[in-house]
């Protein structure tokens, strides 16, 4: 049997639920179709959903006829609960969008439209209503190809089908051409493909066209593929009246059976969970009959599952998209009077599961709980609610827009995370991204820098938390955060010290933006359609561009015009009211969520947030080192002085700007005597030979002064600097030892030139069993570690006691041997650059031997 899940959308008062129990009568689920305005309608058996005449939950209802069962979903039209109708998309099969014949496609059928293309959902279009007075067919499907597609094609007009399917596909063009027609299978697949949309006329009132929609439903529609193993997603959360927990999942391959085990890992948390399916129903309206397994094409609700969220996948199945709509007004809720808040708060965790929108949010400060609410209607509901289940009087007051942040360029954040026997730091690219991406998290950090299961706990630290900017702590949005190096300690580091480092990191490069005027705060926008006589035209665009909106004027019918364009949610206000007034009821004015732009008026936004995200201390950009056995805490603009890792340039091709500041060099008063340093270096490598070291009695003269010869001591952290240069990393994934052998090669041609003396260093400490050795390479002082012995320590106790009063310089891009290094009072110099110094001493060498074959 072929099963599908099927939905039916609209723009409210469309006539979507009476096409619902249209279907329903036809097929012979009920025995007489209900009334949205008798309140005795099959899916909307909600108290409110009767009581106000709108679909607030979405509801289904098993179908089956001949060899097909279909579940009906039916999904409310009001924009304010639109959220609910987006998560159903993830599960639908097909879908069939109602549009009014008296009102032609709306605001919001646009928006629906889009999503519907979003999630890939083929459609069929049922333009209803069809037996009012006045209603021009072929003018409501022209508004559908102008509007939606031109794929809509007129299934009703049985002469042209065929010719009109061609049109849509080169393959059932080149069919067409070759028999004249165009078969099912190819119309299906058109489809399937969202290259057509078949369009019917009826009446769901008078049941009129309804039978011709369910004939083509059954004749052009596939099942999904399935998979081998059980798959699922979860489209919705609820709650029964006992107050059970159901998981609303639909079944996309294998079995799922009662007490059977489910696996999955709770988003944002990482956590992963192993619970057992307790009960399975199949809903049809307010009822449901239990069954002991579900099988692919089934649409049921669980019990057993507690730490689901919708939009989530089990098994093999991938979440679905991150949703596109989203609350633009932010509310306090307001308690009556010696009401615990904080007791409360789970209350409202219930009701965030159900509609993940609200964004509840905790003021720890205040104690004060704030919502994320789409308008008024959701208000009302969510109040009524609240009251039934909970026996709570609330109010939402103190309403505001809410704002988003982004930034304008590439910037680098830093968090670093070290008190005492705690370590961790953490490098973030934040890009800006195009207008609605989102966030975007990625890594591109070598696994031999930090290993994947540490890059990993970023990456979950990255998308567990909402992360708020910093112009007026609104949420972050358009942005791909990557992360391009980490840093953790072998005995120190633990998993929430990358948490701190990340979450320091994000706000780091956040701040750093804000101070190069890279910071962009986002303000909702809307995209109206107003539709008014022509005399209050000018009228229309004058309120608009006082607004700060844009327009475009459309004739629409002879007497009226049509302005469509863009403004701000803060901007509109209640601008639907005032149109009903100067155009004395004549004008109509609807809106839909557009999406985040850059704000009107930031200036003014920012003066009444009054936010400051210093005195944050939950969301601090500022990192903590440690010195001398304590840790200390380095405000954010100092951060890359201390930090220690190379940090990345992104300096832009006009200007020189480099994000990461280079640390300044300490000065100390460290100094030893000659023949202490001489018998430092005896004892580390044997006899000194006068040959490399040179005259050591010889004075340097300076102007006006004699000072002592300084000689010149360069340590090389080995590793670092193979692994550094791409040239030797390369040879090292094939042969560690010939990538040792050809960088002493270089080192010794480079002491050579430079007179300058080389100590090599090789880290042994992973290696069983390893015993410390040091020879010479061609003049090249090389030292191995014993077994248990890292490189930074042998490092570090050789610059002690060298000190910086000998031109002692260590390469290296560790940065924990290069803070061991400026507490030593010695230079320090990264891999890359003590690469393009030897790229530099080559280019003299060989300029030298030109000159000498040329004379």
């Amino acid at each position: 049997m072929k099963k599908l899940v099927i939905g039916i959308l609209a723009h409210v008062d469309a006539g979507k639920t009476t096409l619902s129990e249209a279907l329903l009568y036809t097929i012979g689920k009920i025995k007489k179709a209900g009334r949205v305005d008798w309140r005795n309608t099959f899916l909307d058996n909600h108290d409110l959903e009767r009581e106000r005449g709108i679909t607030i939950f979405s509801k289904q209802a098993l179908l089956t006829a001949d060899d097909i069962q279909v579940t009906l979903v039916d999904t409310p039209g009001h924009v304010d609960f639109s959220a609910e109708t987006e998560r159903t998309l993830a599960v639908l099969d097909y879908a069939v969008l109602v549009i009014s014949a008296s009102d032609g496609v709306q605001a919001h059928t646009e928006t629906l439209w889009h999503l519907l293309e979003r999630y890939h959902v083929p459609t069929f279009v049922f333009i209803t209503k069809t037996d009012l007075p006045d209603v021009d067919k072929a003018a409501v499907l022209e508004d559908c190809r102008q509007a939606l597609s031109s794929g809509c094609v007129d299934f009703s007009d049985r002469e042209n089908l065929g010719e009109q399917v061609a049109m849509c596909d080169e393959t059932a063009l080149e069919e067409f051409l070759e028999d004249g027609n165009v078969s099912e299978e190819s119309i299906t697949r058109c489809i399937r493909e969202r290259k057509l949309f078949p369009c019917f006329f009826g009446s769901g009132l008078r049941l009129t066209g309804v039978d011709v929609l369910w004939n083509a439903l059954s004749a052009y529609t596939v099942m999904p593929l399935q998979r081998g193993d059980f798959s699922a997603r979860v489209h919705k959360i609820a709650y029964d009246p006992s107050g059970g927990r159901l998981t609303y999942i639909k079944v996309t391959g294998g079995r799922l059976s009662v007490r059977q085990s489910i696996s999955y890992t709770v988003p944002g948390t990482g956590e992963t969970v192993e619970e057992k399916i307790t009960a399975i129903r199949m809903y049809s309206g307010a009822k449901f009959q239990t069954a002991d397994t579900a099988e692919p094409g089934d649409l049921c609700a669980v019990t057993g599952l507690s730490k689901t969220c919708a939009g989530m996948g089990l098994g093999t199945e991938e979440a679905s998209l991150p949703p596109y709509l989203d609350s633009v007004l932010y509310y306090k809720i307001s308690l009556p009077p010696k009401t615990d808040a904080r007791t409360l708060l789970p209350k409202f965790r219930e009701l965030e599961e159900e509609e993940p929108l609200l964004h509840i949010v905790w003021n720890e400060r205040f104690e004060e709980i704030h919502a994320q609410v789409m308008g008024q209607v959701q208000i009302e509901v969510l109040t009524s609610i609240l009251k039934e289940r909970f026996d709570i009087d609330a109010e939402f007051t103190d309403r505001r827009i809410l704002y988003k942040e982004t930034i304008a360029a590439p910037v680098e954040g830093v968090g670093h995370f070290e008190p005492l026997r705690h370590y961790a730091e953490v490098h973030l690219l934040l890009e800006p991204l195009p207008h609605g991406s989102g966030l975007v998290f990625d890594s591109i950090c070598p696994e031999n820098y930090l290993d994947r299961n540490w890059q990993r706990l970023i990456q979950t630290h990255l998308e567990e938390k909402q992360h708020i900017g910093v112009l007026t702590g609104a949420p972050i949005t358009d942005m791909k955060i990557t992360l391009v190096a980490g840093k953790a300690h072998l005995k120190h580091t633990q998993g929430g010290d990358f948490r701190e480092s990340t979450y320091r990191a994000v706000r780091h490069g956040l701040m750093c933006a804000a101070a190069r005027d890279k910071a962009v705060l986002l303000e909702p926008y809307y995209a109206y359609r107003l539709e008014l006589p022509g005399e209050c035209v000018g009228r229309a665009i004058t309120d608009i561009l006082n607004r700060n909106g844009t327009f475009e004027e459309h004739e629409a019918t002879t007497g009226f015009s049509v302005l469509l364009g863009r403004a701000p949610v803060a901007a509109i206000g209640d601008y639907s009211r005032e149109v009903a007034s100067y155009t004395h009821g004549r004008g109509r004015f609807s809106c839909r969520f557009d999406g985040y732009f850059p704000c009107h008026n930031p200036e003014t936004v920012l003066a009444e947030t009054n936010y400051n995200p210093e005195a944050d201390v939950a969301n601090t950009p500022d990192s903590v080192f440690c010195a001398h056995g304590a840790g200390f805490v380095v405000p954010w603009y100092q951060v890359t002085e201390y930090m220690h890792l190379e940090g990345i340039s992104l300096a832009p091709k006009n200007e020189e700007i480099s994000v990461i500041v280079p640390p300044k060099p300490v000065e100390r008063n460290v100094s030893i005597d000659e023949k202490e340093l001489e018998a430092i270096m005896e004892r580390e490598f044997g006899p000194i030979r006068r040959k490399v070291y040179g005259d050591p009695k010889k004075p340097v003269v300076a102007v006006g002064k004699t000072a002592k010869a300084k000689k010149t001591l360069y340590i090389v952290d080995g590793y670092n600097v193979i692994f550094a240069w791409e040239e030797l990393a390369a040879i090292a994934e094939n042969d560690l030892e010939d990538a040792r052998r050809q960088l002493c090669e270089i080192l010794a041609n480079y002491q050579a030139f430079t007179k300058r003396e080389m100590i090599l260093v090789f880290d042994a400490y992973n290696v069983k069993g390893a015993t410390a050795r040091k020879f010479d390479y061609q003049g090249v002082h090389v030292v191995y570690t014993k077994e248990g012995e890292l490189g930074d320590t042998y490092i570090d106790k050789l610059t002690s006691e060298i000190g910086k009063d000998y031109s002692v310089r260590v390469i290296t891009s560790d940065g924990l041997i290069q803070l061991q290094a400026l507490r030593s009072g010695v230079l320090r110099m990264s891999a890359r650059e003590f690469r393009e110094e030897i790229l530099t001493v080559d280019e003299e060498i060989w300029e030298i031997l030109e000159n000498l074959r040329q004379k």
